[in-house]
């Protein structure tokens, strides 16, 4: 008898059961460590599921060898998505530094009307989240303002948060600066760009509808007073020279990315485009990182290279914007790519030991539909969001998951990739015990309960999804064709 005559199948159970540890792990993980789970111990979890299905593949008489080639396949296999995330903190840090992103948040602020506030703030928040890539920080620099402005005029918090946290979620899914942007086509095998492309399709009619509620909402509000945020712009224009002229770079960068150039290309040209111009619009903020009294091109060199790959803070003296003009780099973006990595170890076990290939031929017989294998999707991510009780998780476990359902169906990869953002990084914040929900709920002070119904954005996103799936809307095949 050969040794592959030796392999034995694995049974659904056998299959889902690393799935159902490493979910429990992850759960127990992230209630001792909560917002710090993501800076190692989650990766490790990881590795530790990842184990554990090694474990079962050699009950099974699956070589070691044939695991271990399994995973070095599935680390080529996001190879440019890795590079990608570096460029992408790379790209963050000299936009800050430049004041591109600064400019963004400066011009999106004076749409701010007392009459039209509740859809002001969902643009705002918008602006900010697509121009720095993170919910988090909008919400906890813009949304706190917004939030403050909206005590002062007797708007209620609940709505003020609903709308500061829909447009931070909608910018956040669009941005390829967000790290969630590019992890769910890093796991499903998609790319970057073709990923946002596909996303609008659910992503512009949700905004739209929520934009729309929240305009009739605020017809029914009864505020007072002025909206003051000259604080704001003042602290913003005295601390960066501000001018449309950034736009320059963001607007080739699109067009870039409008012609169809590499991603890479595109965000190594806006790199190095945003370190030009920093030097260009910004030498006495260089000089104030550097401690030059005047401008040397080694003060400049050192800074610029420094806003690519290290921390980079700038003190506007305001703390409300400290947070906001901070940036990461490349070193920002380590802890993502470190999971990604350790995701795509448990990934490539999985499939070894012929786990994912068995849950998914499972899934595939719960109906025959297109429909069946988004909303099976959707409920998966919703299922990990509330007992993993984190973002990152519900794209990656679901991702790697259902990758090869999608396949067997002959549906390209971004319709997974979309599905996971969808009903993964939107529905993390509506859960009290996720670590979003418990973040945006504490730095803005306001309870989910209070915010979920008006975070319209958020919950609407998952059904949208559906919808789309259910009429067969641009549903892309791997032909390159639509149903």
């Amino acid at each position: 008898m050969t040794l592959e005559n030796k392999k034995k199948s694995l049974s659904l159970i056998e299959s889902l059961s690393p799935v159902f540890i490493l979910i429990i792990l992850l759960a127990y993980n992230v209630s001792i460590y909560g917002d710090d789970a993501m800076s190692g111990s989650n990766q490790f979890i990881l590795l530790l599921g990842a184990a554990i299905a090694c474990v079962l593949g050699l009950n099974k008489g699956i070589l070691f060898t044939s695991m271990i080639d399994a995973v070095s396949k599935n680390l080529k296999s996001i190879t440019g998505a890795i590079l990608i995330l570096l460029f992408v903190g790379a790209l963050a840090g000299t936009w800050l530094l430049s004041g591109i992103i600064p400019s963004m948040i400066y011009y999106g602020l004076q749409i701010l009307h007392p009459s039209f506030f509740l859809p002001s703030c969902l643009i705002i928040c918008a602006i900010i989240s697509v121009s720095t890539g993170s919910s988090w920080t909008t919400s906890a620099t813009v949304g706190i303002a917004l939030i403050g402005i909206g005590k002062a005029i007797d708007i209620p918090e609940g709505m003020v948060a609903g709308a500061v946290i829909s447009g931070a979620y909608f910018g956040d899914k669009l941005s390829p600066l967000s790290d969630t942007t590019n992890l769910a086509p890093a796991v499903s095998g998609s790319d970057l760009f073709t990923h946002i492309k596909y996303l609008t399709i659910t992503t512009v009619p949700t905004v739209i509808i929520t934009l729309i509620v929240l305009s009739i909402i605020n017809l029914f509000i009864v505020s007072s007073g002025p909206t003051d945020h000259q604080t704001l712009l003042n602290t913003i224009s005295n601390t960066f020279n501000i001018s449309p002229l950034l736009f320059i770079v963001p607007l080739i960068v699109i067009f870039m990315i409008f012609k169809k150039t590499p991603p890479l290309i595109a965000l190594f040209t806006g790199t190095i485009l945003g370190g030009i111009f920093a030097v260009v619009f910004q030498p006495s903020i260089i000089n104030g990182i550097s401690g030059e009294s005047v401008l040397t091109f080694n003060g400049a060199y050192q800074t610029v290279l420094n806003s690519m790959t290290i921390e980079t803070s700038i003190d506007s003296g305001d703390p409300v914007l400290n947070d906001l003009f901070n940036s990461g780099g490349m070193k920002g973006m380590l802890n993502t790519i470190w999971l990604v990595i350790c995701a795509m170890v448990f990934g490539g076990i999985m499939e070894s030991i012929g786990a994912l290939k068995k849950i998914s031929s499972s899934l595939l017989k719960l109906g025959k539909s297109t429909f069946s294998i988004f909303a099976s999707t959707v409920g998966s991510c919703l299922a990990i969001n509330l007992t993993a009780s984190d973002q990152y998780l519900s794209i990656v476990i679901p991702g790697k998951m259902f990758s090869n359902a999608y396949k067997d169906k002959g549906l390209a990869p971004e319709n997974l990739s979309r599905t996971l953002e969808d009903s993964g990084t939107v529905t993390s914040v509506l859960i009290p015990w996720n670590t979003c929900g418990a973040y945006q709920s504490s730095i803005l002070g306001v309870s989910v309960a209070d915010y979920f119904i008006y975070a319209i954005f958020n919950w609407l996103s998952p059904f949208m999804t559906l919808l789309v799936a259910a009429f067969n809307v641009k549903i892309k095949m791997l032909t390159n064709k639509t149903i």
